[in-house]
């Protein structure tokens, strides 16, 4: 029982400086005083409190610290607690005092929760980055298509990162400055002898406006010949043409075939009222017999006009055979 006590006592200390330990970070104090850091263990604990990882704070301003930049620790984690990358923040501001470009912490804080790489942007303005747009097709006034491919050379605005467009825009803008180009150019020529012509068009068109980034330069890095399309709208046209040349010629064919059946239509009612009417002709007859208005002799006087018509249509046909 006397050895129990001590014992206890000895687990309980161990689990109060365990507890104590990994609550309150004094490597991370020792650390941060080592470096000239002044932060005391109090405000660590506030930050524990405040669900803040204090490391994520100490580490960034100690390297601030050492790149002679004074930062608050307040300011560092407010960005923090707004969502913000703090490490990048700081990285960003050292990178641009090393190169001499103007960037405060507020406008970077602003930029970073803009959801841009405040880092990349710096690193971007020291170093410019080339953008390649895709193929862009354009038809020439002779209807030549040409197929272009662009390099743009861009730095990145620090001033205009928060709000400015971004790659999107300026690939669009260049297709557009492609396009308007070659489309105003007489013959396609003109383009493949001089395709410097398109990045001076671009470039005085001014299409960095409103972008996150300063254009140095376009360079065309490949231009193609394409299509003739203004051969293939002729023939399409032809094409047309053709067909409806086609369809008004079946039209009058179909109207002159409903013509000719109406035609012979016409003919063979014409015959049925002759052969009606020469059905009558017996009738007549007979009746002029009866009524005593024809005699036998004048039947038969008839009936040799009747012969002689006959033959000599007989002799008219041989004779226009023969000839």
């Amino acid at each position: 029982m006397e050895f129990i006590a001590p014992i206890f006592i000895l687990i309980l200390i161990i689990v109060f400086l365990a507890i104590f330990f990994s609550f309150v970070p004094i490597g991370l104090w020792i650390s941060a005083t080592a470096s000239g850091l002044k932060v005391g263990v109090g405000q660590l604990v506030a930050m524990r409190i405040r669900k803040v990882v204090p490391s994520r704070i100490i580490n960034p301003a100690i390297k601030s610290t050492k790149a002679g930049m004074s930062l608050s620790l307040n300011k560092l984690e407010a960005h923090y607690l707004a969502g913000g990358n703090v490490d990048r923040v700081v990285n960003a501001l050292i990178a641009a005092q090393r190169a001499g470009i103007p960037l405060d912490f507020e406008r970077a804080c602003a930029i970073d929760l803009a959801g841009r790489d405040v880092l990349n942007a710096v690193q971007m303005s020291v170093n410019p980055k080339v953008i390649e747009t895709p193929v862009i097709a354009a038809i020439a006034k002779d209807g030549i298509e040409l197929r272009a491919k662009a390099r743009v050379t861009v730095r990145a605005n620090i001033d205009r990162l928060v709000g400015g467009a971004g790659e999107e825009t300026i690939i669009a803008r260049i297709g557009e400055g492609i396009v308007t180009t070659v489309g105003s150019s007489k013959s396609h020529k003109d383009v493949l002898e001089n395709p410097d012509l398109i990045s001076q068009t671009v470039l005085n068109k001014g299409l960095d406006a409103g972008t996150a980034f300063e254009i140095l330069s376009i360079d065309i890095a490949d231009v193609d010949v394409g299509r003739n399309v203004g051969a293939q709208l002729q023939i399409d046209q032809a094409e047309a043409d053709k067909r409806i040349a086609q369809a008004k010629a079946e039209e009058r064919r179909a109207m002159a075939v409903a013509q000719e059946q109406e035609n012979k239509a016409e003919v063979q009612g014409m015959r049925a009222r002759v052969i009606e009417a020469e059905a009558e002709v017996p009738k007549a007859i007979a009746a002029a017999f009866r009524e005593g208005k024809l005699g036998v002799m004048d039947y038969y006087n008839m009936q040799n006009v009747i012969s002689d018509t006959h033959m000599r249509d007989a002799i008219a046909g041989d004779t226009s055979k023969n000839s």
